[in-house]
């Protein structure tokens, strides 16, 4: 395989064998992607999925009356478009940026072709999905046992595993919708965070400062989704270790 197809970021294209990454790469297009670009809309077709190089993605689940809650994030490990690799045409859910990046998109429709042509493929990406439904329950178990404080110590380290730096430009109000609890709640987390040393927040920006101690903080909610990826892809999150 020519040295250039191998410079993506995204850690699925990455480990992709070359007959596969081949089938993809012709279909690939680069796009940047800002804040709050809508990728999905529920209960309407995915046109294009995304594997994410930067940035990151929210798939957020709507209640009546247009409250909303994070179910999922997405980011340099994965992709967008889970029900495509099911074998679906739409998603239940609504998947946005919350944080600017970049990535490549392909329709739907050469995907699925891929899939559909690749056997290695079609298990590497349901893989993916696997290890992106872990995710999904580790939430649904934080959201119903953890304190609010130990929820966002544990989505603070998601979002870290995702990302350079240990900068997260985010709002408080972002930070409220992605966890379900009012503005208040999230003030009052972060400044128990802060008064242990763990983070510092400033108008619209949260500085990782002790990942170990946001680790202790999560108190087991963090951990098990992440080395459920290992498991099953064989990469490591960036920083699971650090």
């Amino acid at each position: 395989m020519p040295t250039e197809e191998r410079h993506y970021r995204n850690e699925l294209l990455k480990s992709l064998d070359a007959s596969d990454l081949a089938l993809l790469s012709p279909h690939l297009e680069f796009v940047t992607l800002d804040i709050p670009y809508q990728i999905e809309k529920a209960h309407v077709p995915v046109d294009f999925v995304i594997f994410l190089e930067s940035g990151l993605a929210s798939i957020v689940a709507r209640l009546s009356g247009g409250r909303d809650i994070e179910v999922g994030i997405a980011g340099r490990e994965g992709m967008t478009g889970a029900a495509i690799v099911l074998g679906g045409e739409q998603s239940p859910n609504m998947t946005f940026m919350q944080v600017s990046g970049t990535g490549y998109r392909i329709t739907s429709a050469a995907l699925q072709a891929a899939i559909d042509t690749s056997a290695t493929l079609r298990a590497k990406l349901l893989a993916y999905v696997q290890a992106f439904l872990a995710q999904m329950s580790s939430t649904v178990l934080a959201n119903g046992h953890a304190k609010l404080e130990e929820r966002l110590a544990r989505w603070l380290l998601m979002v870290h595993d995702r990302m350079d730096g240990n900068t997260i430009s985010l709002t408080h109000e972002f930070l409220a919708v992605m966890l379900g609890v009012r503005r208040p709640g999230i003030t009052v987390a972060l400044h128990i965070l802060e008064g242990k040393g763990l983070v510092r927040a400033n108008r619209g920006q949260i500085t990782i400062l002790s990942r170990r101690g946001l680790m202790e903080e999560a108190n087991g909610s963090y951990g098990a989704a992440e080395e459920e990826y290992r498991r099953l892809l064989g990469v490591a999150l960036s920083r699971l270790n650090q």
